[in-house]
């Protein structure tokens, strides 16, 4: 005998949520506000990929969303019967309800509430052969989250976000990140306090300007270091720029007059990480 009601489908003993208004799914739904998310320090993230990669990081997930209607490969399904043993609260809902909590519009019916991971500036002990990427008021979700999936294609230690700056755990960020969100470390600190751990901990600090004399492939990086990126629209103040030991341009020959904040990053990382292989191409 099935039992319906505004919340539910009961059958053979599951439960089925089938309202967007549950109490559960509307306290999910309230994650896609960074307002919540800062609050609860948690965040909603589905899609396979990127489930499969909060697992393989070990994330702490708390709760996991399965939509059975829409989870039709044997990865998926393979997928939750996993979280499901690791003890995560399970929860199963409708296709219908499961595209109001989805960020794309082809959802694949499992995702996942995990808990924000954050690292205190002042415990953070550069290591050698560690570069570190410190980015000033980056304001677009999509550059933050490329620059994420970059440090990690060159096994970067991670990101330290200064000032106002966008949120790391917003969809947008955590989906162009690929993944990486849950293996990059996370900082957030002042610009006063960055700069006081730099001098603390010794770390060799560059930076990028069209102006700078040097050319980023004609300086040896020696890690560790740190990567200093400026604002989208106005690069490093005079004050960053002063805290920086090295600083490069990227030459450009072109009518545009700047990079992205993604691909200037992209491509200092891929100087420092060809200059720790020895120079090799790659292969």
């Amino acid at each position: 005998m099935q039992q319906r009601n505004n919340n539910s489908n009961a059958d053979h003993g599951r439960v089925i949520i089938s309202s967007r208004n549950n109490p559960a799914v509307k306290a999910i739904r309230a994650l896609s506000s960074r307002k919540q998310r800062d609050s609860a320090e948690r965040f909603f993230v589905d899609g396979l990929h990127l489930v499969a990669a909060a697992t393989q990081q070990q994330a702490d997930i708390e709760t996991c969303v399965v939509a059975p209607e829409l989870l039709t490969s044997a990865f998926g399904r393979e997928l939750a019967r996993a979280l499901a043993h690791s003890g995560a609260h399970m929860i199963e809902v409708t296709a219908d309800v499961f595209q109001s909590l989805a960020a794309k519009e082809h959802a694949q019916g499992l995702g996942i509430v995990a808990r924000q991971r954050w690292l205190d500036l002042a415990s953070v002990r550069p290591k050698a052969g560690q570069c570190w990427v410190a980015l000033d008021t980056v304001q677009y979700p999509g550059n933050l989250g490329t620059i994420l999936r970059t440090c990690d294609a060159v096994g970067g230690a991670g990101v330290i976000l200064l000032g106002n700056t966008t949120d790391p755990y917003d969809p947008a960020a955590v989906r162009a990140s690929m993944g990486a969100i849950f293996s990059q470390r996370l900082v957030r600190a002042s610009f006063a306090e960055f700069g006081a751990w730099c001098r603390r901990r010794g770390v060799t600090v560059v930076g990028t300007s069209p102006a700078a004399a040097q050319d980023y492939q004609a300086v040896a990086y020696q890690p560790p270091l740190v990567l200093l990126m400026g604002s989208e629209p106005r690069g490093l103040s005079r004050e960053q720029q002063a805290l920086c030991d090295v600083m490069v341009n990227i030459p450009m020959v072109g009518h545009s007059d700047s990079l992205n904040l993604a691909v200037a990053t992209g491509i200092m990382l891929y100087e420092v990480f060809n200059q720790q292989r020895g120079g090799r191409a790659a292969k």
